[in-house]
């Protein structure tokens, strides 16, 4: 019995001191763990540069009516929302939903819709999320500043789905604004 115990003591000595595969065993104990952080980071990364390039959609519309000068075409606003959905490159910008609303800010802080026009999927309209003469939430800074003119305020939306779904599962919605008071002074008046 003795030498049995001898036979399993040394037995035993020699597994404490193996250590080949240690690292193969670790490695396979954290691979499954970096995977998931890797995933991650890429789809985190990846909503963020669409948020951002939503954000400059929003921007680059309501930047471009302020700059018209008191009249604006119909042929030029879907001309503008055309190259405010390039900025969604290399994306698709099917379902960025932009919606341009022009508000008047009465002397009084209170703010009316004077017309407003929207474009998704190459499809261009005036029927909005904003009806005409219904009042605007606009910040209450933009309304100190704004008092007795006009605003632009323009909006960019998009369902967002994870590129992979394994880390984020569901569609988040990216919403957008900006406001700009039109370049030139005055009124824009709707579109024709």
């Amino acid at each position: 019995m003795s030498a049995r115990r001898v036979s399993l003591r040394l037995h035993l000595k020699r597994l404490l001191r193996a250590d080949r595969g240690v690292a193969a065993v670790e490695f396979a104990l954290v691979l499954p763990i970096m995977l998931v952080v890797y995933l991650g980071t890429l789809e985190a990364s990846s909503l963020i540069t669409m948020d951002r390039k939503v954000q400059s959609v929003a921007g680059a519309i309501g930047d471009l009516v302020a700059r018209t000068d008191e009249v604006i075409s119909t042929s030029q606003l879907q001309d503008y929302f055309r190259a405010a959905s390039g900025i969604m490159t290399p994306f698709s910008p099917d379902g960025v939903l932009q919606v341009v609303t022009a508000v008047q800010v009465n002397a009084d802080g209170t703010t009316e819709v004077v017309w407003t026009r929207q474009y998704q999927n190459g499809t261009y309209s005036s029927t909005t999320p904003h009806n005409v003469g219904d009042s605007y939430p606009l910040p209450t800074e933009m309304t100190d500043i704004a008092r007795g003119d006009m605003v632009i305020a323009s909006e960019a939306s998009l369902n967002y789905t994870p590129l992979l779904g394994i880390v984020i599962q569901t569609p988040i919605t990216l919403y957008r604004s900006s406001f700009f008071m039109p370049r030139f002074g005055g009124e824009i008046d709707e579109p024709s």
